[in-house]
């Protein structure tokens, strides 16, 4: 999957930067091959999440992202999450719309603001509480993790609350709270696996070493 991935966007970038006709054709060439590829891995591999889609359509949405120059050039999404706590060491979590899962708040990177403003633009959307940023907890890269099936790097924050009362958002969340970490909701992902420091964090209040994907092996 990550290698029909990188070489999707290998061939859009390409695609963007490419104005010769015969080396366009090569491109979309590759990427319908890449599409194949990637309907035909199903999400095999560990850590990554299947996606059932037509290679067509696939191809189709990929094509649709070519764009001409640096405009072109493919780039992993970028979201922000927020792992909010309060002086009691409990976790803010939110139930959340679409899927019923409890998690930290969550949302994509808006243009305009940095990443720490949309984090705390974020939490007061979501949940209606004021924060305050600590630090960056994680670096993630989404389908590495196994939580996204698209490229997506997910930055995540230490919060410390600071004021407000919980005032969810009614379309994007069920139900939010405040939880100890020994006292999570269900479903839940592993969030302490998820985010390696998420614990130490909680109870300190303050990031002792911000976690990054490993280099791998084969790079």
């Amino acid at each position: 999957m990550r290698w029909a991935e990188s070489i999707s966007a290998l061939a859009v970038t390409g695609l963007g930067f490419s104005e010769n006709l015969y080396e366009r054709e090569r491109y979309e060439e590759i990427l319908k091959v890449a599409a194949e590829i990637r309907v035909a891995s199903n999400g095999d591999g560990e850590g990554y999440v299947s996606a059932d889609i037509d290679p067509d359509a696939l191809y189709g949405m990929w094509i649709s992202r070519v764009g001409s120059g640096v405009q072109g050039y493919v780039t992993p999404k970028v979201s922000v999450a927020a792992v909010v706590r309060n002086d009691a060491k409990e976790i803010l979590l939110i139930q959340r719309g679409d899927s019923g899962v409890w998690l930290y708040p969550t949302g994509w990177a808006d243009v305009g603001y940095s990443p720490s403003e949309v984090v705390v633009k974020e939490v007061r959307e979501e949940t209606g509480v004021a924060v305050d940023v600590v630090g960056v907890l994680a670096v993630l890269d989404g389908m590495r993790s196994g939580f996204t099936s698209i490229p997506m790097y997910s930055i995540v924050f230490l919060c410390q609350y600071r004021s407000g009362e919980i005032d969810r958002h009614p379309l994007e969340t069920r139900d939010a709270g405040w939880f100890s970490l020994d006292a999570l909701p269900s479903p839940i992902p592993d969030i302490k696996k998820r985010v390696p420091g998420l614990t130490e964090a909680v109870e300190l209040g303050k990031v002792v070493k911000t976690y990054f994907d490993p280099v791998r092996e084969e790079m």
